[in-house]
């Protein structure tokens, strides 16, 4: 494997060598702190385009499998990992990750410090960074990286073109595809919906037209604020049919309701993060992949009412509104990777769509 480095924005250098593809990859880097679940991480398509760092030491152990990823294709820039194992040791392996990455034009870089490129990530926040060759000049790359805007249109290309139909005899759902995981799919059709995906630009009408039980505003990539179309769509379904928003469609529909929603300075990625449900007083443990909160104080002055809270911030990591038709989980209630102890909030949507 040659040698390669990173570089960030701030002119931070780490040297390492490369694995997967040898393609040069400008994007943010972002941290992840699981232990497991690395295949499902890199094609979640909430990771679009991010250059991911693991916090675990060793990567590809297990290798990469048919069954386990979360969407057709990996969606992630780059892979950055202390050590990467190139010969899996699994029943279900495949092929190695290396390999996998390489298939897919994406590169990788292993043997760094990133202990003390998670330290910087810390102190500094989410930073640009690219995966490049030796022989490209820090200074040419940093200039890039600084000069670079980066794109707010990754749940149009995190999204599908047409609708499809997974067909059920039970409650009508429609979902819409911000840049979905396919784990909710399959708790949808564990409970017999009959679920229609459609895409993130769908209008009310488009959506009302086939006759929804419920809606979902599914999980995704990038910013709420640059979907604006989609947070109109959302404020004319409310009182049309109940809504369930996960992760990003938590924070559209937030926005939807004039709620204010933050950036964060280098976001929650963790497939064990405590979340406690309110009027139960008991937690869960939840998988997180976001970089946007919903302001705590905003809530506070609005008729929406908290329904699940982060035990470690007390960010607010749920709502309900007041006709209890709609309701939001900044989780992702399906796990994958991690625990999915908290996918009982489909059971809840599913309540609710009953008893309205």
């Amino acid at each position: 494997m040659s040698k390669r480095q990173l570089v960030l924005e701030d002119g931070t250098v780490f040297i390492g060598k490369g694995f997967g593809s040898d393609a040069i990859k400008y994007g943010e880097v972002i941290f992840n702190v699981n232990m497991t679940g690395y295949q499902e991480m890199i094609t979640d398509p909430a990771n679009f385009n991010q250059i991911i760092v693991s916090t675990y030491p060793v990567i590809g152990s297990y290798g990469i499998n048919s069954d386990d990823s979360e969407a057709i294709e990996p969606s992630i820039g780059g892979l950055i990992v202390k050590e990467v194992n190139d010969y899996p040791s699994n029943f279900r392996s495949e092929e190695s990750l290396s390999d996998y990455l390489k298939a897919y034009k994406i590169p990788g870089i292993h043997g760094i410090d990133t202990r003390q490129l998670i330290k910087v990530l810390r102190n500094k926040g989410t930073l640009k960074a690219a995966i490049a060759p030796m022989d490209l000049s820090v200074q040419e790359i940093v200039q890039k990286l600084k000069s670079q805007e980066l794109k707010d249109n990754e749940v149009n290309l995190a999204s599908i073109a047409k609708p499809y139909i997974i067909p059920g005899s039970g409650e009508r759902i429609v979902v819409i595809n911000l840049g979905m995981k396919q784990s909710l799919l399959k708790e949808l059709t564990e409970r017999d919906c009959h679920v229609t995906v459609v895409p993130y630009d769908y209008t009310a009408e488009q959506i009302m037209r086939f006759k929804p039980s419920g809606v979902i505003i599914s999980n995704g990539p990038g910013s709420p604020f640059a979907l604006e179309k989609t947070i109109q769509t959302i404020k004319k379904l409310i009182g049309q049919t109940a809504v369930l928003g996960i992760s990003l469609g938590h924070q559209l529909l937030a926005l939807a309701n004039d709620l204010e929603v933050e950036r964060t300075k280098y976001g929650n990625h963790n497939s064990g993060y405590p979340v406690k449900q309110i009027k139960s007083d008991v937690s869960y443990l939840t998988n997180q992949n976001t970089h946007y909160i919903v302001n705590r104080e905003s809530v506070n002055e609005s008729n929406l009412e908290v329904i699940y809270a982060g035990l470690n911030d007390h960010t607010v990591q749920g709502l309900i509104l007041p006709n209890k038709k709609a309701m939001s989980v900044q989780f992702n209630p399906e796990g994958a990777p991690g625990t999915n102890e908290a996918n009982f909030v489909f059971d809840d949507f599913l309540k609710i769509i009953k008893e309205n």
